[in-house]
């Protein structure tokens, strides 16, 4: 890239925004994703499974599972939103139209709440998320590090969280045993990952 291309002083350009387009990083698209992203994080997931934990009464394992879930989404969003901004895109200043934009559906409250259903849709929820963020890091890979390390790291607990959902659902729909290799967090939401924290080791 001429070193030229952001003039001294300018604030109008960013360096690191023209740096990762010179090698071959579609910004535009690449902030889309990103808010849509962000969107299926903070309004389909986290909010959404709000409501599907408070509806596992009685499974008190179940909820603490899906709780971990729940924050780790949310510090999922802390991390996207500055990436955004960084790269020159903003929110919508709309709350419905941020919603309407999640690159996932919405993960309503099944009818009836059972927890088979309830379990199956956190479990589709994250593959959503999988593939959102496999596309990201497909697109970022050798071109953007610092998206690309977001991506990873909210990636490696997306497939965390399925795997969870899957050993769930296995044992209470088909009484079947599927381990997931779950390791408790050191606590709800401690996000080994995306927050950089060690696992549980007292």
């Amino acid at each position: 890239m001429p070193e030229n291309v952001v003039k001294y002083g300018d604030v109008s350009q960013r360096v690191g925004v023209e740096v990762i387009r010179a090698r071959g990083v579609d910004v535009e698209k690449l902030i889309k994703m990103l808010i849509a992203n962000a969107a299926a994080e903070f309004a389909s997931t986290y909010y959404y499974s709000t409501i599907l934990r408070m509806h596992l009464a009685g499974h008190e394992d179940y909820k603490e599972i899906c709780e971990d879930a729940r924050l780790e989404d949310r510090a999922h969003w802390e991390l996207i939103v500055p990436r955004i901004y960084e790269l020159g895109g903003e929110l919508p200043n709309d709350l419905k139209a941020f919603h309407d934009l999640a690159g996932c559906a919405a993960a309503k409250l099944p009818d009836p709440p059972t927890v088979v259903n309830i379990l199956t849709l956190l479990m589709e929820s994250e593959r959503c998320a999988i593939r959102s963020w496999s596309a990201v890091c497909d697109m970022t890979f050798g071109k953007d590090p610092r998206t690309y390390d977001m991506a990873a790291r909210i990636l490696n607990e997306e497939i965390e969280h399925e795997a969870w959902f899957i050993e769930l659902l296995g044992m209470e729909r088909d009484g079947k045993s599927i381990p997931s290799g779950h390791f408790r967090r050191g606590e709800p939401g401690h996000a080994p990952y995306s927050k950089n924290a060690q696992f549980y080791n007292p």
